[in-house]
């Protein structure tokens, strides 16, 4: 049969797809069905009665509070890709330039991380040996990383294993953990390098040391007459290369769901969440909600990994079953606070600040949004996004709601001077929503990857496999969209 004759056949019986899962994952997949194929119905399910997943912008009294992600990073394509193809990108705004750098905590006061320190890529010596944030012989320690011979074996090893035996213990503990653990909620003994920072051991491998490869790539930058991520975004994470919506991030759910309403092949089922999910003897899936079953010739799952498992309770399941539930979840929660910028002693000029577990505070990360963006606060007013739980606090999160802000506002108080109670605080949580990429985490998603290609037309995306960002979670969705279309409609990929 031609591409034209498959196509046509396709298009006459209809390709029905179920997405399930209306978070970034399943509406970038749902979005990729349907702009590549006029021969698709998609039918999306959503447990809740919105879109958007952990995506959510609330705004009052002239604050904008971002209650999930609050902006996504440009050097992975797939969040500016999907912006664009929906007409979003105008609507994108860089961080405030003004207040872009960030801080950790260090003894009990908030200090600036050395500039040109990026993660774990010190860019500029000098700022380093100045930085009061580790004793001497630590400062001395890490830039010895230039001379540390380069590991022998190729296998995956935890960020904290990779970090003692190349920079040392005190780098670890006052700068490295805090930096990458308020990104990842993650115990660093047990993250996996390879899965979640893999340019760092690239970089040992090329280059026999993290800070000869750092100084190759800047010289190499400069000889191209351009400059670096760090000289664009001063120290900490890479916040030069940031963006979110001038409105909220919801604007760019709202816009998702706009383009997938106009489509007629696009059928969108709120507050109907799946019970289950099973296999077709001849082909197709069954999925199953309190209302109906309707069977599919494709399913994509956005939830995360642990949920995937619950609904695939056919024996036929059991090996992915169990394969997915040994990918382990952190529960944590985010205070938004707003605030008169008089009520603090310290300037909070900054886009946020880090805490080391060494340090033994209540609280992971402080995210000072309206420094981060513009126009997120009346002019004299600040909004704040405290991090609490985690891997590595995970008890904090027994508590209720009242205590969680009782000890979110003390640290506040003894961290950054803070003298009068906040003008509104919300507790929003997210209970088992932050994947842990475990030592081993590539090996097991290929082994899930493995037993699903025995299942034709179940197919999983969300963050929960090949990163948590933004972009990660879009290209997922994306890619489970294009191997379908690829497999049962070649000629739209």
């Amino acid at each position: 049969m031609s591409a034209a004759e498959d196509a046509s056949e396709t298009k006459a019986r209809g390709l029905k797809v179920a997405v399930i899962g209306g978070g970034i994952s399943g509406l970038a997949a749902a979005h990729r069905l349907l702009s590549r194929s006029d021969s698709v119905d998609v039918t999306l399910f959503e447990a809740s009665q919105r879109l958007g997943g952990i995506i959510r912008t609330e705004e009052a009294d002239g604050f904008l509070m971002e209650l999930g992600p609050d902006s996504f990073i440009t050097n992975k394509p797939a969040g500016l890709q999907l912006c664009e193809e929906v007409g979003f990108t105008s609507q994108l705004i860089a961080t405030d330039a003004r207040y872009r750098r960030s801080l950790v905590l260090s003894r009990g006061k908030p200090l600036p991380v050395p500039e040109g320190f990026m993660l774990m890529a010190p860019e500029n010596p000098w700022a380093l040996l100045a930085s009061p944030i580790l004793s001497v012989s630590g400062r001395l320690r890490l830039l010895s990383e230039y001379f540390v011979p380069r590991r022998q074996s190729s296998d995956d090893e935890s960020l904290a294993q990779f970090v003692r035996r190349r920079f040392g213990r005190e780098a670890l503990d006052h700068l490295i953990q805090p930096l990458i653990g308020g990104i990842y909620t993650a115990d660093p003994e047990k993250l996996s390098l390879q899965a979640t920072l893999p340019r760092f051991p690239e970089m040992e491998a090329s280059h026999g040391s993290v800070i000869k490869a750092t100084l190759a790539q800047k010289a190499a930058r400069r000889q191209r007459g351009g400059r670096s991520d760090e000289e664009e975004s001063g120290s900490g994470a890479r916040y030069g290369l940031f963006v979110t919506a001038a409105r909220g991030l919801s604007d760019l759910v709202s816009t998702i769901e706009a383009n997938l309403r106009r489509r007629p092949g696009f059928h969108f089922h709120p507050g109907t969440p799946v019970s289950s999910i099973r296999p077709v003897s001849g082909g197709g899936w069954t999925v199953t909600t309190a209302r109906e079953q309707q069977t599919f010739d494709a399913v994509i799952v956005t939830l995360p990994a642990w949920l995937t498992a619950e609904l695939l309770s056919d024996p036929a399941c059991a090996t992915l079953r169990a394969q997915l539930q040994t990918i382990e979840y952190a529960s944590s929660a985010i205070v938004v606070s707003g605030h008169q910028l008089s009520d603090f002693a310290s300037p909070m000029d900054a886009f946020g600040l880090v805490v080391p577990a060494i340090e033994k505070r209540r609280i992971l990360a402080v995210s000072f949004s309206s420094r981060k963006f513009v126009n997120r606060a009346p002019d004299g007013y600040l909004v704040l996004r405290t991090f609490v739980g985690g891997a590595m606090q995970p008890e904090l999160m027994q508590l209720e709601d009242d205590a969680i802000l009782n000890l979110v506002h003390q640290e506040l108080r003894d961290i950054f001077g803070m003298h009068q109670e906040p003008l509104f605080s919300e507790v929003v949580r997210y209970p088992r929503a932050m994947p842990q990429y475990h030592v081993g985490h590539l090996q097991r998603v290929a082994a899930i990857e493995d037993s699903i290609r025995q299942m034709s037309g179940l197919h999983l995306a969300g963050s929960g496999y090949y990163g948590v960002g933004i972009p990660d979670s879009i290209a997922s969705g994306r890619n489970a969209a294009d191997r379908i279309l690829q497999t049962m409609h070649p000629t739209t990929t």
